[in-house]
């Protein structure tokens, strides 16, 4: 089976941050709905910088894409979430406008210990339902450019930015020329500072799905957190 499915942090889509990050990517991934270029930006260049982030939709990665395992259905993986939201608390996270290895983003302005659990446990408790990488999948991780470390979190858990290396992200560019960052980031500050005067509020977990290889990830369904701290 190549449909692919991933768990993400995406904002609520009633949060003024959906619809502002939707639109600067040019599509949004609940809808299927495509944007215009924003104005006061070159169209070619907004193309080419978002292209990639525009294919995975608005969203921060707790766990990695992957493939089902064998004897797994996407109605246990369905009910499995179901129940893993329904125990979680919601929490508040500030966030920034960054770049990150070169790329523009959206990151915490401050390390989160409730962040770090969730996606710690989202890492561990569905790992039953990831099939092994193929040699191929490997390859295109790249292992060769990791450390130990992080060849180790990639054969282990198909990811290599997990536990203590997770690295909360939600991407608005692809990889930038530092004169391309230097203009995009003032940019992106003013576009987005509307949207971050308050902490987003983390009370669910949204699931994407890749229907076959290349395809625009879909976000198909959002679970509320039901915990109480």
């Amino acid at each position: 089976m190549s449909r692919r499915y991933a768990l993400y942090l995406a904002p609520p889509n009633r949060h003024p941050l959906w619809a502002l990050g939707c639109a600067w990517l040019g599509r949004d991934a609940e809808s299927g709905a495509h944007t215009p270029p924003p104005a006061g930006i070159g169209a070619a260049w907004w193309q080419s910088i978002t292209a990639e982030p525009r294919r995975y939709g608005l969203h921060a990665t707790l766990k990695a894409p992957f493939r089902l395992a064998s004897g797994q259905h996407e109605d246990d993986l369905l009910a499995a979430l179901a129940r893993f939201a329904t125990a979680r608390a919601p929490f508040d996270l500030p966030l920034v406008v960054s770049e990150l290895s070169g790329f523009a983003c959206l990151r915490p302005a401050a390390e989160s210990i409730a962040l770090q659990g969730l996606a710690d446990a989202c890492v561990r408790e569905f790992e039953p339902f990831r099939a092994a990488l193929t040699p191929e999948e490997l390859a295109r991780r790249h292992p060769d450019r990791l450390d130990d470390t992080g060849r180790a979190l990639l054969e282990r858990w198909g990811y290599p930015h997990v536990f203590e290396r997770f690295c909360c992200h939600f991407t608005l560019s692809g990889t930038l020329t530092d004169a391309e960052r230097g203009l995009l980031l003032p940019q992106l500050v003013n576009r987005f500072a509307p949207s971050l005067v308050e902490p987003l509020r983390i009370d669910q977990l949204a699931l994407f799905v890749e229907d076959h290889p290349g395809a625009d990830f879909r976000l198909v369904r959002r679970f509320a957190f039901e915990g109480t701290a």
